[in-house]
């Protein structure tokens, strides 16, 4: 098939929905589709085979664009809009392929050109403007609730990348265009040895301190003011290790680290690339995940289950779509539930028993088979329906 995909972000970046584009194209690739990629300016040029990808003009002059939604994106969409329309024009497609908002690009266009659209819903849109704290309009949020409708119902398939998601499309009505595809895949790690490992372990906890590992954004719905608030009640030798955030996000929780008392237990690392976040979790004791909003389940769940490394997570929907208390440790969405929660999974035998049980578990669910599979069946239902339409 010749594909034409529309994704509106930065691409490439360590973050969410450009990670999953990452894996949604190499898919399509190794089962030999071409895809021309439709996306921002921004970001960094990757290589896979029979991908190629085309960028906006820079017209506006925008060096950033922040994680969910933002008024800068509207004029990068509308950009984005004309570059496949005149793209269409002069190529001829099989299928538009569209991630979040741009979806309702891809349904017109698709309109246009006759052709079946794929969405690939990775969040509800009325949903990502209570996550973001964007706007609390009820007028805004009854826009994108009916965009949200109107791109479900005139796909002619929906990849969903959460339970959550799949019941609300099932609930609407659209059950028979839903592809459960969860996002498991992980980039390929680099090669780090024991020494390498025992030594990066030594500069961070110097005093053989247990080391507790957080990575992602920093984003209010993930809840890193609740960890730093376990952190201080935490007395026992354990050093609070948070990867990624921006340098004003950090400097922010620095401040209330300050405030705490625990900065000297707390260590901000600046983003790394996907495949150098392993290293960091090879030298850690115990993984967290605090989040306290949202329905989607985070990316790092599925990499935390295949480390085999105990792992411990608020006792919301957002994680136990797939976390349970066989295979984690769920703990109330509190400073002191989140402390007691982190004890048990660095000094009590269950929680690596449980951290086995979850590695077991993913390297027989999660595998890269699987999840082509899942792509290839989404294709093939999005051609029939477009086909008996």
């Amino acid at each position: 098939m010749k594909i034409l995909m529309l994704a509106p972000e930065p691409f490439f970046e360590p973050r969410g929905t450009p990670i999953s584009v990452y894996f949604r194209l190499k898919a399509l690739s190794d089962l030999g589709h071409k895809v021309d990629l439709m996306t921002y300016h921004l970001g960094e040029n990757v290589s896979l085979r029979n991908i190629k990808i085309i960028r906006i003009p820079n017209l506006f002059f925008i060096r950033a664009i922040k994680i969910g939604p933002s008024l800068a994106k509207i004029p990068l969409d509308f950009l984005l809009f004309l570059r496949a329309f005149f793209q269409l024009i002069k190529t001829r497609y099989t299928l538009i392929f569209s991630h979040e908002e741009a979806a309702l690009l891809g349904v017109l266009l698709g309109k246009i050109w006759r052709l079946p659209h794929l969405y690939d819903m990775h969040s509800s849109l009325p949903q990502q403007l209570e996550n973001f704290n964007f706007s609390r309009s009820r007028l805004l949020a009854s826009v994108f609730l009916w965009m949200e409708r109107f791109i479900l119902k005139n796909s002619q398939a929906v990849i969903v990348i959460c339970q959550d998601l799949e019941r609300k499309v099932k609930k609407i009505g659209f059950e028979n265009k839903a592809v459960l595809l969860e996002n498991f895949i992980d980039f390929p790690s680099q090669e780090f040895s024991e020494d390498k490992i025992q030594q990066k372990r030594r500069e961070l906890a110097p005093k053989g301190e247990k080391i507790v590992l957080y990575t992602g954004n920093f984003q209010s719905y993930q809840g890193i003011p609740l960890l730093l608030e376990a952190a201080e009640r935490i007395q026992e030798k354990v050093i609070f290790l948070l990867v990624g955030g921006s340098k004003a996000e950090q400097e922010e929780m620095k401040k209330r680290a300050e405030v705490l008392r625990v900065q000297e237990r707390v260590i901000f690392i600046n983003r790394v690339s996907p495949s150098f976040v392993p290293l960091f979790v090879s030298l850690a004791d115990v993984l967290v995940s605090p989040r306290l909003s949202g329905t989607n389940t985070p990316l790092k769940i599925y990499s935390s289950l295949k480390s085999g490394k105990p792992l411990v997570a608020t006792n919301l929907w957002t994680h136990t779509q797939v976390l349970n208390n066989s295979n984690s440790t769920l703990v109330d969405p509190t400073p002191q539930g989140l402390a007691d929660g982190i004890l048990f999974a660095l000094f009590d035998e269950e929680a690596k028993r449980r951290a086995r049980r979850a590695k077991e578990m993913a390297d027989r669910e999660y595998t890269y088979p699987v999840y082509l599979e899942k792509i290839r069946q989404s294709l093939e239902i999005a051609r029939a329906k477009f086909k008996t339409n």
